[in-house]
């Protein structure tokens, strides 16, 4: 490979231009002769068996070519990537310049590459932490939690109420025609959940185990199932069950129950001190999010759409993992949601950029600070992932790329620079307030 130009182009876009020698490329077309061959018809000779220029006539002159370009492109691109010294970040554009066995061939190459950063403040950024106040309500409401989790379900012998959990049998009809997902037997309800249309569960209120009664409904104009969306509906229903739930006293018993303390004002203390602590790591991580967004609007890049592309890749890939565990598929899913996969790429577009645009401006303080990871720091991280994943530290050292871990803890350590040298003052929020403001 003779790398002969690397133009730069607009939004980080670059021009390779290389070249194969003659003797590479002939080997390559002989290669790619004995290979292809077989598998053109030429008159006269049984398949396989035809010379290669009787081929080359009836097919032309260039007909291995292309392969033999094919077969050498991944390598030698590599080369004049090395050759270039760039960091490319997208998928390369090639062309075919030129290609003949007595002079090799020529190839141009676009391709997207990683921008130049120029940051702009990073260092004494200002900041307001702000701390929102554990109320007494929030700390009851948490406790009617834990006391609703920890109640019995007992059989109603009368008419059902809301809050109820009712076990029924129902079956829809539009214009006396029973449809399509309109139908189950000894579903659970909770009354008052509003997990069915509008006016459904309020029309079984009221109604006790043992009857058979209709439930008379209009779906909604914004219906998912659009052949439903604004018909009148009449469902059948038959009531197996009613039952209602019967919840714990909230004292010291109940504490000693439900958690390692042995009174109720030491449940209650804990679950404050609990949301006191929530509430300042949400406030730290909102400060972190405040004084990065500043960075990265200070910063000044011409990020190539591959960039953003790539990212979008990686968290539909990690989104589809995630429905794989739950055994779902992805076209099920899309399908499901009424969404194609275009959409769903569209959701996560945003979420990509700022990733983006965040990595590049804490790798540029990575690089102007000269920021890095020492081999204990290394280690450190291998071992929490080890310890995370339930492996061997040796087995976690043969999958990861040491280099790419390195660099993310670098990034890590230049948002704590970032976090260090910011001017960070605390306010303690009232909700209340806010709420009264707003």
């Amino acid at each position: 490979m003779n790398l002969i130009s690397c133009e730069k182009l607009e939004k980080s876009m670059v021009e390779l231009q290389f070249s194969i020698d003659a003797e590479t490329f002939k080997n390559a077309v002989n290669a790619a002769f004995k290979r292809e061959g077989k598998k053109y018809n030429v008159p006269g000779f049984r398949r396989g068996k035809a010379p290669r220029h009787m081929i080359e006539k009836l097919y032309g002159a260039e007909v291995f070519h292309y392969d033999a370009v094919n077969d050498l492109f991944p390598a030698e691109y590599e080369a004049a990537v090395k050759a270039a010294g760039i960091e490319v970040v997208g998928a390369p554009e090639p062309e075919v310049v030129s290609m003949n066995e007595t002079d090799g061939a020529t190839l141009k190459v676009k391709v997207a590459v990683k921008p130049e950063v120029t940051l702009g403040d990073y260092a004494g950024l200002s900041v307001t932490k702000k701390v929102h106040t554990v109320k007494d309500s929030a700390v009851d409401a948490e406790l009617a939690r834990m006391q609703d989790r920890n109640g019995r379900l007992l059989t109603r012998e009368g008419a059902a109420e809301n809050g109820d959990t009712v076990d029924i049998d129902f079956e829809g009809f539009v214009d006396g025609v029973a449809f399509e997902g309109g139908k189950a037997e000894h579903y659970s309800l909770v009354l008052g959940s509003n997990s069915f249309i509008p006016g459904f569960e309020d029309q079984v209120v009221g109604h006790a185990a043992g009857e058979e009664f209709d439930v008379n409904v209009t779906f909604p104009e914004q219906y998912q199932a659009e052949e439903l969306a604004g018909k009148a509906a009449v469902f059948k229903i038959k009531l197996h069950e009613v039952k209602y739930k019967e919840l714990p006293e909230l004292d010291d018993d109940f504490a000693k129950d439900v958690s390692e303390y042995d009174t109720l004002d030491e449940l209650k203390a804990s679950i404050r001190k609990g949301m006191e602590d929530n509430a300042d790591r949400s406030a730290d991580q909102q400060v972190e999010n405040d004084l990065i967004e500043q960075v990265v609007n200070g910063m000044q890049a011409e990020i190539p759409q591959a960039m953003y592309d790539s990212r979008v890749d990686e968290l539909v890939r990690d989104f589809e993992y995630r429905m794989s565990q739950q055994g779902l598929k992805m076209d099920m899913y899309l399908q499901y949601m009424g969404m194609t996969m275009e959409q769903l790429r569209g959701q996560f577009a945003e979420q990509a950029e700022k990733q983006v645009k965040m990595r590049l401006a804490m790798e540029a303080i990575v690089a102007k600070e000269n920021i890095t990871v020492s081999d204990e720091e290394f280690d450190a991280e291998v071992k929490r992932i080890a310890d995370a994943y339930k492996m061997e530290e040796d087995k976690v050292r043969s999958i990861v790329d040491a280099d790419a871990v390195k660099q993310d803890l670098a990034v890590n350590k230049a948002i704590d620079f970032v976090k260090e040298k910011a001017n960070v003052t605390t306010e303690q929020v009232d909700d209340s307030t806010d709420n009264e403001n707003a």
